[in-house]
C-alpha cells in the first residue's frame, strides 16, 4: 500500500495501518543505525503529511485535508542525531492542541504537503491558497510566513527552484480567484520579485508546474472546484444547496471580503471534505507561458483528458540555432481522479508519461514511458528545468497474495530502460529524494533517502539508497510511527 493510493477496507486511513495519525509529539537523540550513513551528508531530512489532531469522523475525512504533521532526521558526522515530529501551528491547530496561538497564525488550509528551505528559512507548505508557515531547525512553528510581504495571499505546494539562479517559482490557485492562477519568482533573498495573473478554465486545482530553462507549464486539467460539495462539508441543508450555490457561485473572487470568507470557510473544512472533484467537461490542456512573459501570453495544448498531481520534470527542445521548438514535460498520468474516490485517489491507475508540445505546430504528443502504477517521481533537482537522463519514482507492484509490494523505479530516459527495486516484502515505501555527494557530482551519484514503513514489524526507518545501483547505504530506525504522508526534502547544513 503505497502513501499515495491507499486501497483496501471502506476506510482504510483511519483503521491503525500506515496511515492512521499519530497524537504525540517525539524528540528522540542518538538514533540507531544500521550500515553506515556517508560522512558528506550533513543536514535534516524532513517529510510532511496529514495528521489530524484529535477524533475525526472517517465518513468524511479527506486524507489531504488533515491538520499538518513535519517529521525529521538530522544527520552529521556520519551519525543520526536526532528524530523530531511537530503539528504544524496554525491557528486552529494551536487551538486544538490548547495552545495559544503563534504570531501571524493564518487560518486556511493545514500547512500538510511539503517542507523545503529557501533564504534560510525552513518552510512547511501547501496549496489552495493556503498559508505558509516558517519553521525552526529543530521544526516549530514561528508563524506564517508571507515572503516579506510580497507574497500574502497563499503559496502553493510544489515550487521550482532554479538551480543556477537561485530563483523559486510557482503556480498559486485559490477557489476564490476563478479564472486566473498566480505565476510568481521568489528571489534568494525571499522576496517576490515577479507576480503575474495566468488565466485559465474556471477554478482547478494545479498540484504542481513545470519549469524549463525558458517556460512555465501550466497544468489546467479536469478537477474543479466544487462548491456544492464545500457546502455539504461545512454543514449547510442539503435543500439549500441548490439554490445556495448559484447565489454564493457568483460572489466567489467578486466581494472584497471573499479572501476572509474563504480562510473561515477552510477552518470549517479542517480534518474534513475536500472540496475539489472530478469535472469531465473541463478541458485537459497544458499551457506554455515564457518565463517572463504577460500572464495573457501563456499558449495552451489541448491533450487527451487525464490528471497529473506531479511532473518529473520539463525542458526546452532546441534546434541548432538554439531556438527552443518544443516543451518535453515527464509527468505521472491519471486517465480518472476524485470521481468517485471521495477520501483519497484510491486504487487510481497511473503511469509515466511523456508529452511534447510542439511550439512549431502548436501540437501536443503523447508517450507512455513506463506503464506500471508509480507516483512521487523526483529528478536531480539540480537539473530542473534542463535536460536530465534519470528519474526516480516509488512504483506499486501487486504481489499476487492480495499485499502490494512496493518498488523502488529508477528511469533512465536516455537509454529508455526502467530498474525495480524491492525493500522487501510488505515494504511500504514514501516518496524518495535525491542527495548528491557534492555539488559536481554526476547525475546519479549520491543517495536516495526517504521513510519507509515495515508492515510485518509495523517499524518505521530512514531508508538510504545509493542512487545509482540502488544498494542499500543505510538505515535509520526510528522510536516513533510516521504516517504515510506526502513530500520531503532533504535541507543541507
Amino acid at each position: 500500500m503505497s502513501a499515495i493510493a491507499p486501497t483496501g477496507s471502506d476506510r482504510p486511513l483511519l483503521t491503525g495501518g500506515a496511515y492512521d495519525p499519530v497524537q504525540v509529539e517525539t524528540t528522540a537523540t542518538d538514533l540507531r543505525v544500521t550500515g553506515r550513513i556517508p560522512a558528506w551528508l550533513d543536514g535534516r531530512y524532513v517529510r510532511n503529511g496529514p495528521n489530524p489532531i484529535g477524533a475525526v469522523d472517517p465518513a468524511t475525512f479527506h486524507y489531504f485535508m488533515g491538520d499538518g504533521m513535519v517529521h525529521g532526521v538530522r544527520l552529521r558526522g556520519g551519525r543520526a542525531e536526532w528524530y523530531r515530529n511537530r503539528w504544524v501551528r496554525s491557528a486552529d491547530a494551536a487551538k486544538a492542541l490548547g495552545e495559544p496561538v503563534p504570531p501571524s497564525a493564518g487560518v486556511s488550509v493545514a500547512a500538510n504537503t511539503t517542507v523545503i528551505g529557501h533564504a534560510g528559512a525552513t518552510l512547511a507548505l501547501v496549496e489552495a491558497g493556503g498559508t505558509c508557515y516558517a519553521l525552526t531547525d529543530e521544526l516549530e512553528t514561528i508563524g506564517s510566513w508571507t515572503f516579506q510581504g510580497t507574497l500574502p495571499g497563499g503559496y502553493t505546494a510544489h515550487p521550482k527552484l532554479d538551480a543556477a539562479s537561485g530563483e523559486l517559482h510557482a503556480i498559486s490557485y485559490r477557489f476564490d480567484h476563478p479564472g486566473f492562477v498566480q505565476y510568481s519568482v521568489v528571489d534568494p533573498r525571499g522576496r517576490a520579485r515577479r507576480v503575474v495573473d495566468v488565466p485559465v478554465a474556471g477554478s482547478p486545482l494545479i498540484h504542481d508546474m513545470g519549469l524549463t530553462e525558458r517556460h512555465v507549464v501550466v497544468l489546467d486539467l479536469p478537477i474543479e472546484f466544487d462548491l456544492a460539495r464545500a457546502m455539504r462539508a461545512v454543514g449547510v441543508p442539503e435543500r439549500m444547496i441548490g439554490p445556495g450555490s448559484k447565489v454564493a457561485s457568483k460572489l466567489i473572487g467578486r466581494v472584497p471580503a471573499s479572501g476572509r470568507l474563504a480562510d473561515m470557510a477552510a477552518s470549517r473544512l479542517r480534518n474534513g471534505d475536500m472540496p475539489y472533484s472530478w469535472s469531465p467537461e473541463h478541458p485537459s490542456r497544458l499551457g506554455v507561458l515564457p518565463r517572463e512573459g504577460a500572464g495573457a501570453l501563456v499558449r495552451w495544448f489541448e491533450i487527451e483528458q487525464c490528471f497529473v498531481f506531479h511532473v518529473l520534470g520539463a525542458y526546452d527542445e532546441v534546434d541548432r540555432d538554439g531556438r527552443a521548438v518544443a516543451v518535453v514535460v515527464d509527468g505521472i498520468r491519471y486517465d480518472e481522479v476524485f470521481a468517485n474516490d471521495d477520501r483519497g485517489p484510491e486504487g487510481a491507475t497511473t503511469r509515466l508519461t511523456r508529452w511534447r508540445l510542439d511550439l512549431v505546430t502548436g501540437r501536443a504528443s503523447e508517450t507512455t514511458v513506463d506503464g506500471r502504477p508509480q507516483e512521487f517521481p523526483r529528478i536531480d533537482e539540480r537539473l530542473t528545468g534542463r535536460p536530465y537522463r534519470f528519474g526516480y519514482a516509488t512504483g506499486l507492484a501487486p504481489d499476487g497474495t492480495g499485499t502490494v509490494d512496493d518498488r523502488i523505479l529508477k528511469h533512465d530516459l536516455v537509454a529508455g530502460t526502467t530498474e525495480s527495486h524491492s525493500l522487501g516484502e510488505a515494504v511500504e515505501v514514501g516518496e524518495l529524494v535525491f542527495v548528491p555527494r557534492s555539488p559536481d557530482a554526476a547525475e546519479d551519484d549520491g543517495v536516495l533517502m526517504g521513510f519507509v514503513h515495515d508492515g510485518a514489524t509495523g517499524a518505521d526507518r530512514l531508508e538510504l539508497l545509493d542512487a545509482a545501483s540502488l544498494a542499500s547505504v543505510a538505515q535509520v530506525h526510528l522510536p516513533a510511527r510516521v504516517p504515510h504522508g506526502f513530500h520531503g526534502n532533504w535541507l543541507a547544513g
